[in-house]
């Protein structure tokens, strides 16, 4: 049985990453392939008082649970399922349900900071960064967390200007030297993603 074929989609909070993810998805059969978001995989934060959990820092390294991460991306390129944490921000903590996920011949594990951990970018088969103009990714960002996840306007620009934009020019923007492709614009680029699936359909042809 042959080894999946895991995908990394990195780039800065509102680059189209998700977009670009869910259009490879579309593209392949759905009995071939699952998407793992690193979001999921934030820490367990159940110790903390609420007040304390509002104060966490989404965008640094040290927000994420790295060992399950790893751990569950080993298992899926194992061909064993996983049960994958869900995250809830309204109440900034991991709910108590988990989601079981089957492995599949493709895996795309998307997120900001994949690229960031060298122990995850060795288990990357092809690794993608989507690289879109700050401007854009705030505006997309104050769109996602105001409708999505209940946040008011002052809170998402505050803590833009606090911890993401300082985090992406520390963490994330030093990440594009890992990547073996650089897609302008995100979603937008049917070419770029066009480009990604061919070479998804090549790799299964030749398993």
């Amino acid at each position: 049985m042959n080894r999946p074929i895991l995908i990394g989609i990195t780039g800065g909070t509102g680059s189209g990453k998700s977009t670009v993810s869910r259009e490879i998805f579309k593209s392949i059969e759905e009995t071939d392939i699952a998407i793992i978001e690193q979001d999921s995989y934030y820490k367990d934060q159940s110790h903390l008082s609420f007040e304390e959990r509002e104060k966490t820092n989404y965008d640094h390294p040290f927000a994420f649970d790295n060992e399950l991460l790893i751990k569950h991306l080993k298992g899926l390129l194992d061909r064993k399922p996983i049960e994958k944490p869900i995250y809830d921000f309204e109440i900034h903590n991991r709910k108590k349900e988990t989601e079981l996920v089957m492995p599949k011949d493709i895996i795309i594990l998307e997120g900001i900071l994949i690229l960031y951990e060298k122990e995850i970018r060795d288990l990357l088969d092809i690794k993608v960064f989507v690289d879109t103009d700050a401007d854009v990714r705030l505006i997309r960002r104050i769109q996602r967390d105001i409708q999505e996840r209940g946040r008011t306007l002052d809170s998402v620009i505050r803590q833009y200007m606090e911890t993401v934009r300082p985090a992406h020019l520390q963490f994330v923007e030093p990440t594009k030297r890992y990547a073996d492709i650089i897609i302008p614009e995100g979603g937008h680029n049917r070419v770029a993603i066009d480009l990604i699936v061919s070479k998804i359909n090549s790799i299964l042809n030749e398993n």
